[in-house]
């Protein structure tokens, strides 16, 4: 018990850092939401230049297939190690999964342009097009990795796992 719970944290903490991964792959691959500043009754307001563009929509599906991905490739690095599973590794691939996803999101809007959209409106200029920070809008993401992480591993588990041994069938008793 002890060697299964020593490797399920470091699968924990593997898959986690694999997180810094996905922020990087998110804030390099998805698109740029632009936006327009403008001074309405001297006050400053941001517009968003397309208004019926999927950019935003992309920002989210971006970081989901990005999640998914990695939950994917993480279940079968996991699945290679040790092919015993168990609930210890199904528990760190779950934990790492959502862990490694919030440090991403994190890290990305970090990564981003700037948080402040004001602000950077002020300082390149009315009319000007800028980008608008990474959002993720569907917060549902986060838990992506670890489901696509759990149903990879179960379905590897089921396909090529182990098997228990084949217990005797019953004995027919003859009629007394």
């Amino acid at each position: 018990m002890k060697t299964e719970l020593r490797e399920a944290a470091v699968v924990t903490v593997a898959v986690a850092l694999g997180g810094v991964l996905l922020g990087l792959l998110w804030w390099w691959l998805a698109p740029n939401v632009p936006l327009i500043g403008d001074i309405v009754a001297d006050r400053w307001v941001v517009y968003v230049r397309d208004s019926e563009g999927e950019q935003a929509i992309g920002v989210d599906g971006t970081f989901t297939l990005l999640a998914l991905a990695l939950g994917a490739l993480s279940a079968l690095g996991a699945f290679l190690v040790r092919r015993r599973g168990g609930v210890p590794l199904v528990v760190a691939l779950t934990v790492g999964g959502l862990l490694g996803s919030v440090l991403a999101w994190r890290l990305g809007v970090w990564l981003g342009p700037a948080q402040d959209v004001i602000a950077h409106a002020k300082d390149v200029g009315k009319g000007v097009e800028f980008s608008a920070p990474l959002k993720l809008g569907a917060k549902g993401a986060l838990l992506v990795w670890s489901v696509a992480a759990l149903v990879v591993h179960l379905g590897l588990t089921g396909l090529f796992g182990p098997r228990d041994p084949e217990v005797g069938g019953y004995e027919q008793v003859p009629p007394a």
